[in-house]
């Protein structure tokens, strides 16, 4: 670790904060419906869409309509993803005449884009065309990131509102937030990036001649608009199977900033949004101070374990000074690579740009615990606040019960029927991953897909499941998920660890809407403090430690020690 390392790091983030703090405002306003320096432009646009949708953007759902409407949309949008894939070889704007998706390989990520999940077994510059990567893939990297935005509102207006029958309207939400919020970022983001060299064309494939003289194909197309909205909606999906490590995708370090900065923005922001609409910006803070301590507890472990390097290889020989090297960009260095894979996984992107199956046991658990957590520090857009706030109000029925007090946050009492939803929605993780962990390594032909035996092999197993059901979509490469087998139970995964996890979200949002506010008072608990964001972290802790300990165990802590004592799988 060096001192420029932890400088780059500090500067990235410094400039997270410094644009997320006005973007919170905006969003802020966009969710009020209030009018924003974009209304006079988009007001038409946003209303004309309405009148052609057939909604009343005055009439509100309760959490029941609002869960209903969601499904039915995602739904849509499954079957419309899933013809496209399998019909692509008849529609134009496939230059390379790609055939049609197998079945098994487009349920999978039909399941993976409509959940901003963006799991990809397959490559895309040999398997989608262009039609499919923009009409189908890229859209939905916008309403899947919409869509998360919108349910995490739907919570915080929970908060929000006293003896409440509704949370907003679905229809609303998801319009706003596509029109406002991503769609501008994503028009200046793709235009940067197309002037720091990344490809933007309907071109196919363009031939060149290699250095011995053979000739190479080398797949182009609409790289640009792809990759923005990827990293701003935390989706991760890219246009190529090498993702963020591929040149075209990532051609230097502005760019390599550039994604980062992107996928850290919307999380940050929506965290200090919430605590504007709210009318507290202190338990935003709060929030945002606990998210915190695990992303830099997290590129500190994988920093220091990356740059120590990997005693089998200095063992044969190779220079330990610049750490573990396997899997990485030299262009990116190994700061900017430790800040990306937390920040990828801290967030539910998956985008990558270094192989986490390269990575040192203890440098490949930090990611693998993100993703087992639920990714949200700081969390998927949208999913990350919803998620982070189920934790804190497991937290604050924790503080209740040791003061002797009814459990409070924001105003609202927690009581049985909250903490049920809130449970409901934290075990369907741990039941997901291990369950169908469990039945892969007992079955050959899963274990036919692995690379790797012993615990690296089964990190790759857990590590599938984990980014499947967090809506992840990043993969310890070592492991063929494009399988039957892992096709259907993935995109089971990726379904479950979404709409089984919202719903109860949901539910929960439609309960505390219900609740008259009651004053804060001499015995409550404060929410916006040191002691509370210690007690949010130690509940976090304690919570998925006693989940995942045994597989984390079993995992990268004994593959660890099997390398200090110089031995591999």
């Amino acid at each position: 670790m060096t001192l420029v390392g932890w400088l780059q790091i500090a500067l990235v983030l410094a400039l997270v904060v410094a644009c997320s703090v006005p973007l919170s405002a905006f969003m802020a306003r966009v969710y009020s419906g209030e009018r924003t320096l974009l209304s006079t432009v988009l007001g038409p646009v946003e209303r004309g869409f309405y009148r052609l949708a057939g909604v009343d953007p005055a009439r509100e759902q309760d959490w029941y309509g609002y869960a209903i409407a969601m499904v039915v949309f995602s739904v849509a949008g499954f079957l419309s993803l899933y013809a496209l894939q399998r019909l692509q070889n008849f529609l134009p704007l496939n230059p390379r005449g790609f055939d049609a998706v197998p079945p098994d390989l487009a349920f999978n990520t039909s399941d993976s884009f409509i959940t901003n999940t963006n799991w990809q077994n397959y490559s895309g510059e040999t398997t989608m065309s262009h039609l499919t990567q923009m009409l189908g893939l890229t859209v939905h990297n916008f309403l899947s990131a919409a869509t998360g935005l919108a349910m995490a509102f739907a919570l915080v207006r929970g908060f929000a509102r006293s003896s409440a029958t509704t949370v907003g309207n679905f229809w609303v939400d998801m319009t706003r937030v596509t029109l406002y919020i991503l769609l501008p970022i994503s028009l200046v983001g793709a235009l940067i990036f197309v002037a720091l060299g990344m490809p933007q064309t309907l071109a196919g494939a363009v031939d060149a001649t290699t250095l011995e003289g053979a000739k190479q194909t080398i797949s182009i197309g609409p790289v640009a608009s792809q990759e923005i909205i990827k990293e701003l909606g935390t989706n991760g999906g890219g246009f190529f199977n090498a993702n963020s490590a591929h040149p075209f995708e990532n051609p230097n370090a502005w760019t390599n900033i550039l994604e980062i900065w992107a996928l850290l923005l919307i999380p940050v922001a929506s965290v200090l949004a919430f605590g504007r609409i709210v009318g507290d910006v202190r338990q935003g803070r709060a929030i945002l101070a606990a998210m915190a301590v695990f992303v830099l507890v997290g590129v500190l472990v994988v920093y220091w374990a990356e740059t120590s390097g990997n005693p089998i290889l200095t063992a044969l020989g190779v220079d330990p000074s610049a750490g573990n090297l396997e899997g990485k960009e030299i262009r990116f260095g190994q700061a900017l690579s430790a800040l990306f894979i937390t920040g990828t996984t801290g967030t539910s992107t998956g985008a990558v740009n270094s192989m986490i199956d390269s990575f040192t046991p203890l440098g490949g658990m930090v990611p693998m615990f993100n993703l087992l957590a639920g990714c949200i520090w700081p969390g998927g857009v949208g999913a990350g606040l919803y998620g982070f706030l189920v934790v804190a109000i497991i937290a604050v029925f924790v503080a209740g019960l040791m003061v002797g007090r009814t459990p409070e946050y924001l105003g609202k009492k927690i009581e049985v029927r909250e903490m049920k939803f809130a449970m409901l929605a934290v075990l369907i993780y741990p039941l997901i991953v291990l369950g169908f962990t469990g039945a892969s390594v007992l079955l050959q032909t899963a274990l036919d897909s692995m690379n790797n035996s012993g615990p690296h092999g089964l990190s790759e197993i857990i590590y599938l499941f984990a980014s499947s059901n967090a809506n992840n979509g990043s993969a310890f490469a070592g492991i063929n998920g494009n399988t039957l087998w892992f096709n259907t139970t993935g995109g089971l995964a990726m379904l479950l660890g979404r709409f089984a996890y919202v719903i109860p979200v949901l539910a929960l949002a439609g309960s505390l809407a219900a609740k008259k506010k009651v004053p804060a008072s001499a015995g409550t608990f404060p929410t916006d403090g040191p002691l509370f964001v210690g007690l949010l972290v130690g509940v976090i802790v304690i919570l998925y430690l006693l989940q995942y300990f045994p597989a984390l165990s079993l995992g990268p802590v004994v593959e660890h020690y099997l390398m200090l004592d110089g031995k591999t799988f």
